[in-house]
């Protein structure tokens, strides 16, 4: 038995399946085809992050201006102004 190789912490990566199409050569317009497929998905998941992302920062926006709102309510309560008026 042979000893097993050091351990370097690198994740092992998993061995590669055999391609159905293993002995046909690599042109041009597979990879032109493969990228294009590659950026209808980016592009996709790019629109959903967006529209997550402007979900998010409206609902954030809507909670600073209420909290903004309690404490300026807060505040003019507390430091209200009394004014007595007398007659004579």
């Amino acid at each position: 038995m042979s000893p097993s190789p050091p351990d370097t912490g690198k994740a092992r990566s998993k061995p590669a399946k055999a391609r159905p199409d293993a002995g046909k050569a690599i042109s041009r317009d597979d990879i032109e085809a493969k990228l294009r497929e590659l950026q209808g998905e980016v592009e996709i998941i790019g629109e959903e992050a967006k529209s997550y992302a402007i979900t998010v920062g409206i609902v954030i926006l809507v909670g600073v201006v209420a909290v903004a709102f309690v404490f300026g309510r807060r505040r003019g309560r507390r430091n209200r102004t009394i004014v007595e008026v007398r007659r004579y």
